[in-house]
């Protein structure tokens, strides 16, 4: 073992265990607190906006794990070597999916009891769109039919959590037990994981997003909104990373570890996937525009203007995502400065996070509409943001639990990987 590699923590102190146990359980009382709040609001409040609001809450977290996910696999696939280090953060995250899957469940519940108006409408035959025809007797619907019902959502949604959690568990266990013997064998397993990983985790993450999220509005044409999702995990995924990252340093745990030029490295791979980002939002709002076709221009409409033609809240919410979740990061981050200095980097990690939450409610919450869902979407200013928060706070409280639950079994950076010396010296 090189020097550098033996002279790193080899292992938790255990005072950074006993921290990590304290911590855990402070998330926990967090998230049910946010779990209970959010279910008052089912009796105080529209129902559909509570469960809309959840899938908010779910689908953002998960989103995260998602990331952490497809991260982890990118570093093995690509043979990374600076990131050795917050591989293993994004390892300790992948310990969530199991509970988001719990988590979600509630809102398949729903779709097998009956209520189908409170979240997805075409899971109701009989539930009256535009015009005064049933969902059943709608040729769009007719024609998704085969993708669109309630045994194939069932079946996908379960389909994904059980590929997540399976990948998740193989590079696990590789890594942790590397730990353990050195063996180069589990660097060899997780590359292979990763090759085929990397394809199944491309199909899962856009079957989610379509049937969660895109189907609220199930006459909508959009052959991007995968690789959107996509963005807005890897985004949101670093971007936490970042902050633990930073919160272990100041702790102590990573003194002598984590250098400014881990930090260059993760900045930039943020700055990459802003550009991502916005190249697939533009091309997706262009093509539509261009192509002027109703059925795919009515989803930007309902978010733009009212049935009266005047500007809604939703354009501003609009605008306030082209500038926020593009040109504020991308300016920022140009700055090497900003990369690298603490506080600096912290800051607008913490304001991707929030704008993607925007995101995910401008994508999910206008699917709740006036008038019996055939008037203009709901104001964003409303109640409803109270509930998507305590959704936001429940169910995050249970994924760093679920974090920091993992955090003390293993060491504390992967010491035996063989790529630690060129992590621990990495230069830009």
């Amino acid at each position: 073992m090189s020097t550098h590699a033996a002279t790193a923590p080899a292992a938790l102190s255990s005072e950074s265990k006993s921290s990590s146990c304290a911590c855990s359980g402070k998330a926990l009382v967090v998230g049910i607190a946010g779990i209970i709040l959010t279910i008052i609001g089912l009796f105080v409040s529209d129902g559909h906006a509570v469960a809309l609001s959840w899938l908010v809450g779910v689908t953002f977290w998960t989103a995260i794990a998602i990331g952490m996910l497809m991260l982890v696999m990118i570093h093995h696939i690509l043979d990374a070597s600076w990131s050795v280090v917050l591989r293993r953060q994004f390892e300790h995250g992948l310990a969530a999916f199991p509970w988001l899957a719990l988590l979600f469940s509630p809102l398949v519940i729903v779709s097998l009891t009956g209520t189908h108006d409170y979240i997805w409408h075409w899971m109701n035959p009989d539930y009256v769109i535009h015009g005064g025809h049933t969902v059943g007797h709608d040729p769009l619907y007719v024609k998704k039919a085969g993708f669109l019902n309630i045994p194939m959502f069932i079946a996908m949604t379960a389909l994904c959590f059980i590929v997540w959690i399976w990948l998740s568990a193989r590079l696990r266990k590789a890594s942790f037990s590397q730990d353990a013997d050195g063996d180069l064998k589990w660097t060899f397993m997780n590359r292979k994981t990763a090759a085929f990983g990397l394809a199944l985790g491309a199909v899962t993450l856009t079957l989610a997003s379509i049937y969660w999220i895109k189907s609220l509005e199930y006459h909508w044409f959009s052959t991007m909104f995968g690789v959107w999702f996509f963005a807005n995990c890897v985004r949101g995924a670093l971007s936490i990373g970042v902050l633990w990252m930073l919160h272990l340093y100041k702790r102590g745990d990573l003194k002598g570890i984590l250098n400014t030029n881990h930090l260059y490295s993760a900045g930039m791979l943020i700055f990459a996937f802003t550009v991502f980002w916005a190249y697939v939002t533009f091309s997706q709002y262009f093509l539509i525009w261009n192509a002027n076709v109703p059925e795919e221009t009515f989803w930007y409409n309902l978010r733009e203007i009212t049935k009266e033609g005047a500007p809604s809240q939703w354009k501003y919410v609009g605008m306030f995502i082209l500038f926020g979740h593009f040109l504020a990061p991308f300016l920022y981050l140009l700055s090497y400065k900003n990369k690298i200095v603490h506080s600096r980097i912290k800051p607008i990690v913490i304001w991707i996070l929030f704008v993607i939450v925007i995101d995910l409610i401008y994508n999910i919450a206008p699917a709740l509409k006036a008038d019996h869902g055939h008037g203009d979407p709901l104001p964003f200013l409303s109640l409803n943001l109270l509930w998507t928060a305590t959704s936001i706070i429940g169910v995050g409280g249970v994924f760093f639990w679920a974090y920091l639950k993992s955090f003390p079994k293993a060491k504390l950076i992967p010491i035996r990987d063989p790529r630690i010396t060129e992590c621990l010296t990495h230069h830009e």
